[in-house]
């Protein structure tokens, strides 16, 4: 008898033990849950900024006054990128293609363009131009490299 008493007062504590690690999981998976979906933020510059238009500057050049550049971003996804080569070119070239957007929703890529860098960061009103590695540019230069929004 005294066997069924030890086993009825042991069985209770099983089941609280087993309930309690359950509800540890269920907060440790609920706070993972929530760390992931912080972690992507349903907003970003592609779907909360009015992106779309044309971002003109002039950037830095090495052996020349300037670049002056002129990025329009369509919103069917098409881009016409306008450089001119301060002190050297007397036109506009134009590149024209498509672009996308990274998976963060921040970045765009234009796609097929071979001279140069083509990653821009999206902010709002302008575009910074990143390095090759799509890296933003730091330094003494660093805002010489945004594009501001003229239309």
């Amino acid at each position: 008898m005294k066997i069924n008493n030890l086993t009825l007062a042991i069985i209770p504590m099983f089941f609280i033990a087993c309930n309690s690690d359950q509800k540890a999981s269920s907060t440790s998976d609920s706070t993972h849950k929530t760390e992931e979906t912080a972690s992507k933020d349903p907003h970003n510059a592609q779907n909360s900024l009015d992106w779309a238009g044309t971002y003109t500057g002039v950037t830095p050049c090495a052996d020349c006054e300037g670049i002056q550049t002129e990025l329009t971003l369509n919103p069917d996804m098409t881009y016409i990128l306008k450089t001119n080569y301060m002190g050297r070119d007397t036109h506009f070239p134009e590149d024209r293609g498509t672009f996308k957007w990274d998976s963060t929703g921040s970045k765009v890529e234009l796609i097929g363009l071979k001279d140069g860098p083509n990653l821009f960061f999206v902010g709002e009103n302008t575009v910074r131009l990143l390095d090759m590695e799509g890296k933003e540019v730091t330094g003494p230069l660093a805002d010489h490299y945004v594009l501001k929004k003229i239309k």
